[in-house]
């Protein structure tokens, strides 16, 4: 097994759990009060077993901290080794439920670390779009997401972030308090194929383009809630 997969593959302890408790009240209470912090459609969340969060559009480096107030389940992100070397961000990605993949490890070994996480029923964050982008349309997504339910057969629960660009956009060092708005919506379940344990391309083709119109909805609903209209 490699480092990656080894590092995902461990679930927090009680003692970290409790950290992450904590740490989770004290971010979501400052995302609330700095940014006007609205959530809806939490009802879609589930409470139990692996699924994959796909947050869109991404387009500010507050998304990350974003997905810790969609649920209060412990959340797993994939997240470049060098980060968590970092004094102080280490620890705090790691009692976030951060876990890391060297920067050189190949995409089949990070792909085994995701898989690892929600074999053990542990839900794992994904941005689909990949790196941050700007403006208000969703492109082409990236198909990791859509690739890791259709091979754990989990759903994707999609959520649309309005607002995070106009309070800290690329390139911008501090967060100005600007409202922020998330909307999530009903989970994706790719289709099973009792025939096949192969994941066929065309169902991850399809399950992606039904990601990105249901990102695209969300965000532009989570835009309206932040009061963002005609830009930033």
């Amino acid at each position: 097994m490699s480092d990656a997969v080894a590092a995902s593959s461990s679930h927090m302890g009680v003692a970290a759990r409790q950290v992450f408790r904590t740490l989770r009240l004290a971010l979501f209470a400052v995302l609330k009060v700095w940014f006007r912090l609205s959530v809806s459609g939490g009802q879609h969340i589930p409470t139990s077993g692996a699924f994959v969060l796909a947050l869109g559009a991404h387009r500010s480096i507050l998304d990350t901290p974003l997905a810790s107030a969609t649920t209060s389940r412990v959340l797993r992100y994939m997240g470049a080794e060098s980060y968590f070397s970092i004094p102080v961000l280490g620890p705090f990605l790691t009692a976030m439920g951060g876990f890391s993949v060297e920067r050189s490890a190949t995409d089949r070994a990070a792909l085994r670390a995701a898989e690892s996480i929600l074999a053990g029923g542990e839900p794992l964050v994904i941005f689909p779009e990949g790196t941050r982008q700007s403006g208000p349309v969703i492109d082409e997504l990236r198909q990791g997401a859509a690739f890791l339910a259709c091979r754990a057969n989990v759903p994707i629960v999609p959520v649309g972030i309005g607002g995070a660009e106009r309070a800290m956009p690329v390139g911008r060092r501090w967060a100005r308090p600007r409202r922020i708005a998330m909307v999530i919506g009903p989970p994706i379940h790719p289709p099973v194929d009792p025939e096949s344990s192969r994941v066929r391309r065309s169902t991850v083709r399809q399950v992606n383009e039904d990601l990105r119109q249901s990102l695209q909805e969300l965000f532009d609903q989570a835009q309206v809630e932040a009061g963002v209209s005609n830009g930033l």
